[in-house]
């Protein structure tokens, strides 16, 4: 728990979660953090993943660092509190499990699992990022305002960039593949482990390039925390593999300013109708 007073629009304050003592906490969903009126699904995945870290260390284990985080999204919570239950499952010597549950008037929202461990430090063996600029280029568009799913409230905390020339729904264009580049980073403060989950989910719906626009809600979303990632800006390549019918995938890889992937993520979700 934290007494340390934020800017409200803040990713820190946002993510503040209030333990009740007895592997319990609560938290609020904000505006700010939702697109219209549905609090956003990466602040979610960062939200688990606080409140797993902060039951580890209430039991005195050491501090760790979330590196899986696999959420099932049951039903949209709306904005307002939550209560998230935990579960630790298994403390190991590298990795430890522990079970997530958001929940909002007695009803389960997102139940998911998260491996906390120790990020790695040392310069990656292997390392294939996608190659993208590592600020913004002069002609991105900084996404904020009205969208397709909704008023993108998450512009007041954090700063997002799109590529105009892989979001081809901004023109007008329909048969662009579903692909796209971004770049993220918070208004306050620089990027952590947190924030790259939220950067894995950062991305309007790739679907949109196919003129499918709307509310596109994730059944399923796992993302891999891979290293701390530098101050600077967060890259963002996201695409899609498979559309078909009513469900899209969608794979995002996160680079942070040094070049390094900090964060994978890989989601199914309900595309819009035609």
């Amino acid at each position: 728990m934290s007494t340390v007073e934020f800017d409200p629009a803040s990713f820190a304050a946002a993510c503040v979660t209030r333990s009740l003592g007895d592997g319990t906490f609560t938290a609020d969903l904000r505006q700010d953090w939702s697109i219209g009126g549905h609090p956003h699904g990466g602040f979610l995945m960062a939200l688990v993943a606080k409140a797993a870290v902060g039951a580890l260390g209430e039991r005195g284990e050491p501090p760790t660092d979330p590196m899986v985080v696999s959420a099932e999204f049951l039903r949209p919570p709306a904005v307002g509190p939550v209560l998230l239950r935990t579960d630790i499952r298994k403390v190991g010597r590298r990795a430890t499990v522990v079970a997530v549950g958001i929940e909002q008037r007695g009803r389960s929202c997102v139940e998911a699992r998260v491996t906390a461990g120790r990020l790695p430090s040392r310069p990656p063996m292997w390392n294939d990022a996608p190659a993208l600029p590592p600020e913004p280029p002069p002609g991105a568009l900084v996404l904020s305002g009205e969208t397709s799913e909704g008023v993108f409230n998450l512009a007041k905390g954090c700063d997002v960039r799109i590529d105009p020339a892989t979001a081809g729904y901004l023109t007008g264009r329909t048969g662009d593949p579903p692909r796209l580049r971004l770049w993220v980073r918070p208004r306050d403060g620089d990027p952590d482990p947190y924030f790259a989950l939220l950067a894995g989910d950062i991305n309007p719906p790739v679907v949109f390039n196919l003129g499918r626009f709307g509310w596109a809600p994730t059944a399923q979303l796992t993302a891999l925390v891979r290293a701390r990632p530098a101050p600077g800006w967060l890259r963002v390549q996201v695409e899609s593999r498979s559309v078909q019918e009513a469900w899209f995938d969608s794979d995002a890889t996160v680079v942070d300013a040094h070049g390094r992937i900090v964060c994978q993520a890989r989601q199914l979700a309900l595309a819009p109708a035609l």
